[in-house]
């Protein structure tokens, strides 16, 4: 029996984009840790870098994807009605 055009089939918009957030704030994290284990000398210097590349990397995600959930914000405050 096919889903109505309504029902979700799975997690809502709001679900996933909690979950992409919680993920970035956990690579930040790791980064921000990574650099201070490296500083201790508690790190090697590779990990180091991987760890922070990997948090930069993300930041940039972050940081396109919001851009784009503004443009389209103002972008539909913009249509007339």
């Amino acid at each position: 029996v096919p889903q109505a055009a309504g029902s979700a089939a799975g997690p809502d918009f709001g679900q996933v984009l909690a979950s992409l957030a919680s993920g970035a704030a956990g690579t930040l994290r790791q980064g921000e840790s990574a650099a201070i284990a490296g500083i201790q000398g508690q790190m090697t210097t590779q990990s180091v870098v991987e760890q922070v590349l990997a948090a930069e990397r993300t930041l940039q995600a972050v940081t396109a994807i919001r851009d784009k959930a503004v443009g389209a914000y103002l972008e539909i405050s913009r249509m007339q009605i």
